[in-house]
């Protein structure tokens, strides 16, 4: 089937160079294709922007209805308008049909969705039959955000539905496929209703529309994350990809094979090999058309992905050991950084114009590339993703990638992909500038940064899913092994909702890389004096890295600093994330984790606390005495406790708590609790309680 679409569209293009005849382009489809609610639609529709980018050996007409349905028995059938007559009269050598976003009414698909079959193959059909050498595409709808009136109460689930509908009819009816969906579904700031696109929006399904029925998608294009040094995870599928002009042979040359591949009418190509073992330098070689290109340099290794917010991004040399580990970067030869900076940090100030702009065009966190460790490079690079990968690279022996695009004061929900917050939470998507679900914080640094735009649907890297847009998604296919995350302080708000949200990033970020099982390390929060909702937070945290799969956390809580938020100690974060990388993803033996709180026995008048990790039980630095821990009774008061050791367990009381009920630890913002075991690793922040304690 795929040669006969290449040969028929091969033979379609030449017709107007050989006959000198104008072919024509039938643009059928409802209110999008009209260009309702564009200020010039006659100039700014996407089938005029299509004629202009086809030119005159093209004839494109717009046969767009406003509210036309393809059901039949819809309450507006496009078979039942003036323009379905003109276009049949039009008798088009091309037809691109775009209808189903009417079909989502309640009046409609509920009632009649058995029929949308048949009903686009008798559409389908008339075309044909009208002119039985047409070309007939059709198309995935575009989208409807989540501020559409009707968006919960069942367009979501329909309109969903109905695009696995489309996808079954140009399979079923031998049509070609335009994905309208993707291109415009990350751009939500160009549908000013939240159904339409304004005329960037026209431009974008234009060029879409273009690139299906020309093939020309301007040639071999690689991804951002392709380069001179980079390294490819080892020992895994390896996937090499890019997009090129339709039907074009795509020539890769790696590891002593060569490769082919064609590019389909989407213009993506692929090639893959087995896993393969760590090794290099490599060089790739790439060719499609008249492009060429060589990396070289190129390593088979471990990669991770370092993201976040600032205490991830904080620089090397902006920390305590600064001096010390920018002074031995030239001797980390085996690491390789990919850094991805944002083109302004999240100041308190106001953005000009053309910032606004970059942002809307999902351009805030630009592309890196890749940069061997030296003293020159690493001073710029996260000082905790650094330590962690030097570290890990001498450890395995093999070659290390590291990509950073943490973001200063990000919030979990942006790093979160649009369809997952549209199916699970589309209330934090809803009116985001003045949203609880956000902290306040967040909310109103961002309206200051874009307080001088003039699209009310601005949008900012702290919108819910704006970062997994910006800086997530040019990363696709890129190989990873696993994941650093350094983040929470922006949502320390509400750590119920966190709870969900953390839960809901783990699952986008694995099903995005298509690794059920990717891991997922991250460093519980810190210490400071100010935020009291810390102690709930961190106890939160390390309850997630129980329950959550492949999941693990390094406590920070004793490297705190009581004034700053972003505490200098950075290199030993980085230690305990390594040391825990190497044990559960590696399989090393060795101890990962500082004293894990366990459980709680009541003995009389004191309480017994048992521990995972627990060989060597002390007090941190040579302390004679532990700190940090409190009881309660069933009137729910903490007092402070002592604590003793007896072997891998801890015995706590205080005189003035006759029963004991429930124990907590480090239980403060900013916390000098110091129980660690035999191997110096501390114990998170908890809480607990005997079993028949409720509270």
């Amino acid at each position: 089937m795929k040669k006969n679409y290449f040969l028929l569209l091969t033979l379609l293009l030449c017709l107007p160079l050989s006959g000198r005849q104008r072919l024509k382009v039938a643009c059928v489809g409802n209110s999008v294709t009209y260009g309702m609610g564009l200020p010039n639609r006659e100039k700014e529709s996407y089938p005029t922007r299509l004629q202009e980018m086809l030119g005159p050996d093209y004839e494109v007409r717009n046969f767009g209805h406003s509210g036309s349905t393809l059901l039949n028995r819809g309450h507006r059938p496009y078979v039942k308008v003036p323009e379905y007559r003109q276009a049949l009269d039009f008798k088009a050598d091309i037809v691109v049909i775009h209808l189903g976003l009417n079909d989502t009414d309640p009046r409609n698909w509920p009632q009649h969705r058995d029929d949308f079959v048949a009903d686009y193959h008798a559409l389908i059909d008339s075309f044909r039959t009208a002119n039985p050498h047409a070309r007939v595409w059709i198309c995935l709808m575009t989208p409807i955000f989540h501020d559409h009136r009707r968006f919960d109460s069942g367009t979501r689930e329909w309109h969903a539905l109905i695009q696995d509908h489309i996808r079954l009819v140009a399979e079923g009816a031998g049509t070609g496929l335009i994905d309208l969906y993707t291109p415009l579904h990350r751009r939500p700031d160009l549908f000013p209703d939240a159904l339409h696109p304004n005329a960037e929006g026209a431009e974008i399904l234009a060029h879409t529309v273009y690139g299906a029925l020309t093939g020309n998608y301007g040639g071999l294009q690689l991804p951002v994350t392709y380069g001179d040094g980079m390294v490819l995870q080892r020992n895994q599928p390896l996937t090499i990809n890019g997009t090129a002009n339709a039907g074009e042979r795509v020539k890769v040359k790696f590891l002593g094979r060569k490769l082919t591949a064609t590019a389909g009418s989407n213009g993506s190509w692929s090639v893959s090999l087995p896993p393969q073992p760590a090794g290099g330098p490599y060089e790739m070689h790439i060719e499609a058309g008249n492009r060429h290109v060589t990396f070289k340099d190129v390593w088979l290794g471990e990669v991770w992905l370092c993201s976040g917010q600032s205490n991830m991004e904080m620089r090397l040399r902006q920390i305590a050991t600064a001096a010390e580990d920018i002074a031995a970067a030239d001797k980390a030869t085996r690491l390789h950084l990919y850094n991805m900076p944002s083109i302004e940090p999240t100041y308190a100030k106001e953005w000009a114009a053309e910032r606004l702009d970059s942002v809307n065009r999902l351009l805030y966190v630009m592309p890196g590339r890749w940069e061997r460790s030296s003293a020159a490079t690493a001073g710029n690079f996260s000082a905790i993703a650094y330590n962690f990968g030097r570290q890990l690279a001498d450890s395995l022996g093999c070659h290390v990638g590291l990509i950073s695009n943490a973001v200063g004061g990000s919030c979990t929900e942006n790093w979160i992909d649009r369809a997952m917050l549209e199916r699970e939470l589309p209330a934090i998507l809803r009116n985001w500038k003045e949203n609880d679900h956000i902290m306040d914080w967040a909310r109103d640094r961002a309206k200051l940064n874009i307080k001088q735009a003039a699209n009310p649907r601005q949008r900012h890297p702290y919108e819910p899913a704006y970062l997994f847009e910006s800086a997530i998604l040019p990363l696709k296919d890129y190989a990873i092994g696993g994941v650093l995350w350094y983040q929470g302080e922006s949502n320390a708000h509400n750590i119920e909702l966190h709870e969900r949200l953390f839960n809901m990033l783990q699952r986008s970020w694995r099903a995005y890389w298509q690794r059920p099982d990717l891991p997922f390390y991250f460093v519980q929060l810190s210490s400071i004096a100010t935020r009291p909702s810390w102690p709930h937070f961190r106890d939160s945290q390390r309850r997630l890295a129980d329950t959550l799969p492949h999941t693990w956390m390094a406590v920070s809580s004793d490297l705190g600093d009581s004034l700053d938020v972003h505490p200098r100690h950075k290199r030993e974060v980085s230690d305990r994330l390594v040391r825990s990388a190497l044990a559960h993803t590696y399989g090393y033996r060795l101890c990962s984790s500082g004293p894990e709180y366990a459980g709680t026995v009541r003995e009389g008048k004191t309480l017994r606390l048992t521990f995972r990790h627990a060989d060597g039980l002390q007090a941190a630095g040579g302390a004679k005495e532990l700190t940090g821990f409190e009881v309660a009774g069933s009137d729910g008061l903490f007092h402070a406790a002592t604590a003793r050791i007896e072997g891998e367990t801890i015995v706590v009381k205080n005189p003035e708590v006759s029963v004991p009920c429930a124990v907590r630890y480090g239980w403060q913002p900013f916390t000098r609790a110091n129980l660690v075991n035999r191997y110096g690793l501390p114990a998170s922040t908890f809480a607990g309680k005997t079993s028949d304690f409720q509270f």
